[in-house]
């Protein structure tokens, strides 16, 4: 092949170890597919995590749902779309990387779109709302799919540069929707066919500050504003990105494809919306399981519906997915990866909403000496003009996170921000503990967003050192799976966060929560010096 020869959408001969291959063609192909695959991933993000912000202009405008309702639609979507990752790192193989990443992408425009419409309608049931937020899951299985897509263009030599911008500037989709969407709340986007505004009942906020009650607000532009980018980037990606045959042999007709990752979609739907029925209060569900419990079952049971579900050549590709579960350096790496990414995508899903109920509420005793949190805070921080600045500062550092532990070793960076975690958890703990306590919460408003930039900075480093360490471990055949099985695991984050930090607010201990996390990272330090730093180990990877 050379530089002259047109490349069709499917690619039978792709060899992008051998150098004159890569210089004349392969390179220019690549790097196409990753630039298309960056902002389609950047909107999965967005979809994924708008309902963070949702649900703070939600309360703002005076929507019927307490705010423990509310905290359930972040929950709610931070599990699905971690459900989704598991059989999302199967799809390039089955449906091939342009036919996944279309119809992923298009599907988006779904959620989007229904969001756009229910938000219109305040007297409409909560479990509406909680189906559009489990709908909008899709976005988060979407990373799963994209790594393991973009990492077969590449040479291993490439491979932590292109996964690395994938994912970080991927990641940006969580920043990008947080001032995107206060942004587009402010103004008829779509004129006529958007539908009228609703007024404010309390301030809300922009990235350049306060908006007043009274304001009119297009809070249904949340949802329609991604159209705008689905559209085109669905059709780029049709036009321009490609199956390798070399991957993905046996992909069939494009609607055979797309019928392959509907299926596999559905089966991840299945899980999560038995397990939500188990553990959500009633109306919407029984109540009857502990989040503990919840979450193991619905992985047991997303991983049990790919193994009795799958057929053809799917039957092979999970066999080899199951194989690392033998691997105890699997285990040790998902729990790292937890502690990065999980805290990532959960303190970005939750922040915005923690904001508005800890400083946005003077917290004052009644007559009979019991603490209130009802008063509004004539001084309170709009959770919109604050809320980006951590994940964007995780996601920008995510890439120098790799690039450092390539100098000096993935583990020692990962013991370093173990540590750094553990600190300043327990400093944005003890923050939250005086704020929720005070009259006047806003003066302990700059440590806590200070102590939480620190916390996404780590995070974000994290990310990087662990991902690199997770290719020093495993082969090549292995480490794709453990990508996938890790990121899956570790978005359950998106779950655990909004959930344990809501009931600890609801039982005026937030504190409590940040205190959890702590420990949780301190063993994970343990974890990590036991078995790849300390003397003995039985892999070094300094």
């Amino acid at each position: 092949m050379n530089t002259n020869t047109k490349v069709g959408p499917d690619i039978a001969d792709w060899r992008p170890e051998d150098e004159q291959f890569w210089n004349s063609t392969g390179k220019r192909v690549a790097y196409r597919n990753l630039w298309i695959s960056v902002p389609a991933l950047l909107c999965g993000f967005a979809v994924w995590g708008m309902w963070g912000i949702i649900t703070v202009q939600m309360l703002n405008l005076g929507f019927p749902f307490t705010q423990a309702e509310l905290f359930t639609l972040t929950a709610i979507a931070g599990i699905s779309g971690a459900t989704m990752r598991i059989p999302a790192s199967f799809l390039v193989r089955l449906a091939g990387g342009r036919n996944t990443i279309f119809l992923t992408t298009a599907m988006l425009l779904a959620p989007a779109i229904g969001t756009g419409f229910a938000l219109q309608h305040p007297e409409w049931p909560l479990w509406s709302f909680q189906l559009l937020a489990l709908w909008s899951g899709v976005g988060g299985g979407n990373f799963a799919s994209s790594m393991s897509n973009i990492s077969t263009f590449f040479p291993k030599r490439l491979q932590g540069t292109a996964l690395g911008l994938n994912a970080g500037l991927g990641n940006f989709g969580v920043t990008t929707m947080q001032i995107v969407i206060p942004l587009v709340m402010t103004l008829p986007l779509l004129g006529a066919f958007g539908g009228e505004p609703m007024t404010l009942v309390k301030d809300s906020g922009w990235i350049f500050g306060k908006i007043a009650a009274g304001t009119p607000t297009w809070i249904q532009n949340a949802g329609f504003a991604w159209v705008i980018s689905l559209v085109p980037l669905s059709i780029l990606a049709w036009f321009g990105m490609n199956n390798l045959k070399t991957v993905s042999p046996d992909t069939g007709h494009p609607l055979v494809a797309f019928a392959k990752v509907t299926y596999l979609y559905t089966l991840a739907f299945i899980p999560a919306v038995f397990m939500l029925w188990l553990y959500l209060p009633a109306p919407t569900g029984l109540g009857i399981l502990n989040m503990w419990i919840a979450i193991p079952l619905d992985i047991a049971l997303a991983l049990l519906m790919m193994r009795v579900a799958a057929f053809g050549a799917m039957k092979e590709n999970v066999a080899k997915q199951f194989a690392i579960f033998r691997n105890k350096h699997t285990w040790s790496l998902t729990a790292l990866y937890i502690v990065t990414f999980g805290s990532f995508i959960g303190f970005s899903m939750v922040l915005p909403l923690a904001i508005t109920v800890i400083f946005g509420f003077q917290h004052v005793a009644d007559a009979a000496g019991v603490m209130t949190h009802t008063l509004k805070n004539p001084n309170a921080p709009s959770a919109l003009t604050y809320a980006w600045i951590g994940p964007f500062v995780g996601a920008a550092v995510r890439p120098i996170g790799g690039w450092i532990s390539d100098k000096v070793g993935g583990s020692i960076v990962t013991q370093v921000i173990s540590a750094v975690m553990v600190l300043a958890s327990v400093a944005v703990g003890y923050v939250m503990m005086q704020a929720y306590g005070s009259a006047t919460p806003e003066q302990y408003f700059p440590a806590f967003i200070g102590l939480f930039i620190v916390l996404f900075f780590a995070s974000g480093i994290g990310n990087g050192s662990t991902f690199r360490t997770i290719g020093v471990i495993f082969d090549r055949q292995q480490a794709g799976p453990v990508l996938g099985w890790t990121s899956a695991v570790a978005a359950y984050g998106a779950f655990i966060a909004p959930v344990v930090i809501g009931a600890q607010i609801k039982a005026g201990t937030p504190q409590v929560a940040m205190y959890g996390f702590a420990i949780f990272y301190a063993v994970c330090l343990v974890l990590n010096w036991w078995f790849y730093l300390r003397k003995g180990a039985e892999i070094k990877n300094p």
